[in-house]
């Protein structure tokens, strides 16, 4: 005799798994509810530690992943921007890369333009360069940063970015 459990379970966990029905929205205050989450950033890991006022304007929370070591001299970490939350402008002595995984911000370096930031962007932050980035006014912004070569340096802090800063080009 077959043995016929093993095919047999994975088909009956597809078969669930097509009969889940989406909750629909059926009255007028769930769809309120709706809209006011669509300001929200969808997380992808735990909201962490409030940042500090001497290194951040507005609420800004890290959840730090790759903590740093001597074998992978690198720190990864997770930023969740709530509405217009924004660092200081701010310095990594050995770069950093900015990868949004959702909502909308901002990112500028010293003497340039200011970028608008969507899910999905990716900003390399060259050595030694003043910049700073943040959440846009009116919705949050979640980020992984990476900061290689942690032995050169992590960051160094600067100056908070002005209002006008912020809102400028």
């Amino acid at each position: 005799m077959k043995k016929v459990v093993p095919i047999l379970l994975p088909a009956i966990f597809i078969v669930a798994l097509s009969c889940k029905q989406p909750k629909q929205e059926t009255d007028g205050r769930q769809e309120v509810v709706a809209v006011e989450h669509a300001k929200e950033v969808d997380a992808i890991f735990p909201q962490g530690q409030k940042g500090s006022p001497k290194t951040f304007t507005g609420n800004a929370y890290n959840y730090g992943l790759v903590m740093m070591d001597s074998t992978y001299t690198t720190l990864v970490g997770n930023v969740y921007f709530e509405p217009g939350a924004r660092s200081n402008w701010h310095i990594h002595p050995a770069g950093q890369i900015l990868i949004i995984t959702d909502g909308e911000g901002f990112h500028q370096i010293e003497g340039q333009p200011k970028e608008i930031l969507k899910k999905g962007s990716v900003v390399k932050c060259p050595p030694n360069t003043k910049h700073w980035h943040g959440a846009s006014p009116d919705k949050g912004m979640q980020q992984l940063y990476i900061v290689p070569n942690t032995e050169k340096g992590v960051v160094e802090w600067m100056e908070a970015v002005t209002d006008e800063q912020y809102n400028g080009n």
